[in-house]
């Protein structure tokens, strides 16, 4: 009814810590501890009354519910109970946390969001393990419910989870698994402990220890757990012998929605024009899952072979001498290598990094930081007249893979079908397309938008909402394209940055997709529909040299031709930020609501300082009626206190107040620890200390003492208003004679046998007299002082 549900939370916490590999620091851990203290303290006042198991359960779900409204709204009911207003404002914030689960790239922020998330999924995991551990009484259950907290961050995270949260919580499950048993031992043979719980091969805890530590080897050597984005396979078929296990615009949503901006790349000796990096290209159109990378790699070439054959569809090199481009990452760890332009020649790739020619990608079968990398590029690109004058693409020449159409929505292929309608080269059909995107047909670019990977979300961009960031633009005119007939595919990398002097600097926020579309003779041509805010996009020559005819009857209303947007020559950041580009550091290490420094080190002095004086408790406050382990206790109150309030100043608060009231419990702890002390020093006071102890116990139970009675007409009445069984009568007995000796014989030292025989009364009580929770709370004993 204590232990079980107690040590039921702390596993649940210690589960808890697996989140780790996916958030980012412990802040959100207050959350949870805050989530299960309160399933678990619902749990332990309810059944101690006596509740149903099913309301006890619905009851904890209505505390969680309340607990949700008062963090995270501002409309509950008297400030914890919830109404139609606060369950308005926590719809928002879950529509929030689901839109970071779909976009967020690990490790994500302790936002609101994301907290609201913990603590509804970390209380849920608390209400399943304290229903199963102490209602049902099936604490192994528990492990399937605690596997469930592990697989999750084991799923999305890139790195193997945090080694000691599975070590934690493999002890804190053997312990809960060990309470149990011992409870149950104890109902059935009314023995203490379990046959075959000490020490050995054959305990538990060595079985378990030995469980963990193989797990964590297989899972570190053997299995791909925290591979996400990685290419499978690896030693077992080469490159390219498994897929992304990651949807890339989730990368690249991530990365525009952090709030630092982090330097990624640095490249040299690219030129007055800016051109972008590209990294990987997706033909895969679904319209249930939007657009993909291809199911397998390609095998393509050794990314060091001396002469880099040219992509299908180009005829050769562009006129002139390559541009030798040195590529410096700088906090990027990725699969793909970017390149600028057509490759030539790659040099200082590490050994294993491939490249097709097809998809125009370099990389390599797993994640890594790559070294300083160069590139001998070809940046010659085809004139508009060339591109008008292509004649129509062969289906021999290109894979059917970027020409596939299907599942595309009706509406969608009819505006296809209006904005090409008259246009008769390609070249110009697709002009007619991008410049559909044009702002003045309502378009908007803003990164605060959700994911446009479904149809819907398609038809909604094009149609009626119109607000989208470079994912949405960059799928939505690829898929306009192949609705005409046009092959396509959506590039995925890097705008180019800012220039830095001797380089241009490439940042998170640079991240960035656009549009490929082929040209016999040409291969594949950039077109960027994103109007970027930023300036750093990049308008090739041929987009300016257009001079189509718009038909008349042509259904949209298309802006004029603009010039190409000048390209800052410095950051768009705040100076601060730039600070942390230039030191090579991560702008988002540190999110806006981790606390200062000093108040960890202040939390990490007051620790050190608890223990030491626990420690100073424990060896010479053991005796008399010392200080120290009263200082110790309030040192550690301190420390829990400000812990608290580093997360929020309400939590320190609910965490005073719960001190404050645990005051008269612990109180009534201490004189119990002191009197069971001075019983076993089997000192002059040891038989008036087990008599008071006794009587003190008597009046926790609501028996008070009667001043007028004598030693023994007291023990008579304890032991029949208390039902004590025979085992306590005959201990009472002995408790009796000693105390008659100690008090009427003038015995200084009391028998051996008085420390045994208290001990056994007091099991005796609280076997057949449990103490209530309110006297837990409030004991009678410490609240009003008996009569002497």
């Amino acid at each position: 009814m204590t232990v079980t549900p107690v040590v039921a939370a702390v596993t649940t916490l210690c589960a808890s810590l697996a989140l780790a590999g996916v958030i980012e620091g412990l802040r959100w851990w207050g959350y949870a501890g805050v989530a299960v203290s309160v399933v678990t303290a619902v749990g332990l006042g309810l059944r101690a009354v006596r509740t149903p198991i099913l309301l006890v359960g619905l009851a904890q779900m209505f505390a969680l519910l309340c607990l949700l409204v008062t963090l995270f709204t501002d409309s509950a009911v008297f400030g914890l109970f919830p109404g139609p207003d606060a369950f308005a404002e926590l719809g928002e914030v879950l529509r929030t946390s689901v839109e970071v689960v779909r976009t967020g790239v690990p490790p994500v922020e302790p936002s609101t969001a994301v907290l609201c998330l913990v603590v509804i999924a970390i209380g849920l995991v608390a209400v399943l393990v304290d229903t199963l551990a102490v209602s049902a009484g099936t604490p192994a259950a528990c492990g399937l419910v605690l596997l469930c907290v592990y697989a999750v961050p084991a799923s999305l995270a890139d790195e193997l989870l945090p080694w000691w949260a599975f070590v934690l919580g493999a002890m804190s499950f053997a312990a809960l698994l060990a309470v149990d048993g011992a409870h149950r031992h104890q109902q059935w043979r009314n023995r203490p402990t379990v046959q075959g719980t000490g020490g050995g091969l054959g305990s538990p805890a060595a079985l378990v220890s030995g469980a963990v530590a193989i797990a964590l080897f297989a899972g570190a050597t053997v299995t791909g757990i925290g591979t996400v984005g990685q290419l499978p396979g690896n030693g077992s078929g080469g490159p390219g012998a498994g897929g992304l296990g990651l949807n890339p615009f989730t990368s690249l949503r991530g990365m525009l929605d952090r709030d630092g901006n982090v330097e990624l790349f640095r490249v040299h000796d690219l030129g007055d024009e800016p051109r972008y990096l590209r990294a990987l290209t997706l033909a895969d159109y679904d319209d249930n899952g939007g657009w993909r990378a291809r199911e397998n790699m390609p095998r393509g070439v050794p990314a060091d072979q001396r002469v880099l054959p040219l992509p299908p569809g180009q005829s050769n090199f562009g006129p002139g001498n390559p541009v030798e481009i040195t590529i410096e990452p700088v906090n990027s760890e990725d699969v793909w290598a970017p390149v600028v332009g057509t490759p030539r020649q790659l040099r200082d790739l590490p050994e294993g990094m491939r490249y097709d020619p097809g998809t125009g990608i370099v990389y390599g079968e797993r994640r890594q930081r790559l070294p300083t990398y160069v590139e001998e590029a070809d940046l010659s690109q085809p004139s508009a007249e060339a591109l008008r004058g292509a004649r129509a693409t062969d289906p021999a020449e290109i894979a059917p893979i970027y020409t596939r159409a299907d599942g595309i929505n009706e509406r969608v292929v009819a505006l296809a079908d209006e904005l090409t309608s008259g246009l008769a080269s390609v070249f110009d059909q697709v002009h007619a397309i991008q410049d559909y995107f044009d702002p003045v047909n309502g378009f908007t670019y803003d990164t605060r938008t959700a994911s446009g990977s479904d149809e819907e979300a398609l038809v909604d961009f094009l149609f009626e909402s119109k607000i989208g960031f470079c994912e949405q633009y960059a799928s939505a005119m690829a898929i306009l394209l192949r609705a005409a007939g046009i092959p396509s595919r959506v590039a995925m990398g890097y705008t180019a940055g800012y220039d830095s002097g001797d380089y241009r600097t490439i940042t998170t926020q640079n991240a960035h997709a656009w549009v490929e579309v082929f040209f016999p003779g040409s291969g594949w041509v950039q077109f960027d529909p994103t109007p970027l805010a930023d300036g750093t996009n990049y308008t090739p020559p041929y987009s300016t040299q257009s001079d189509s005819q718009i038909p008349e009857d042509d259904p949209v209303d298309r802006a004029p031709e603009t010039t190409d947007p000048s390209v800052p020559a410095g950051p768009t950041q705040a100076p601060e930020d730039q600070d942390q580009v230039e030191a090579g550091g991560g702008g988002n290490d540190q999110g806006g609501n981790d606390s200062p420094n000093w108040t960890w080190w202040t939390i990490a002095a007051l620790v050190v300082l608890s223990i030491v004086a626990t420690g100073f408790a424990a060896a010479r406050g053991r005796t008399g009626r010392s200080p120290l382990p009263a200082l110790a206790a309030a040192s550690w109150a301190v420390t829990v206190v400000f812990a608290a309030g580093v997360v929020a100043w309400w939590l320190a608060v609910l965490v005073g107040v719960l001190l404050l009231a645990a005051l008269p419990g612990l109180g009534r702890e201490r004189v119990r620890s002191r009197r069971r002390h001075e019983v076993h020093a089997s000192g002059p006071e040891a038989a008036s200390s087990a008599w008071a102890e006794l009587m003190a116990e008597s009046t926790d139970r609501g028996v008070e003492p009667d001043s007028a009675e004598t030693v023994r007409a007291a023990a008579r009445r304890l032991a029949n208003q208390h039902e004590l069984d025979q085992d306590g009568r005959r201990a009472l007995r002995t408790v009796v004679a000693e105390v008659e000796r100690s008090w009427y014989g003038g015995q200084d030292r009391p028998d051996p046998a008085l420390a045994t025989a208290f001990d056994r009364v007091v099991e005796g009580l609280r076997r057949t007299n449990p103490v209530g929770w309110r006297a837990r709370l409030l004991p009678p004993s410490i609240m009003r002082r008996p009569q002497r």
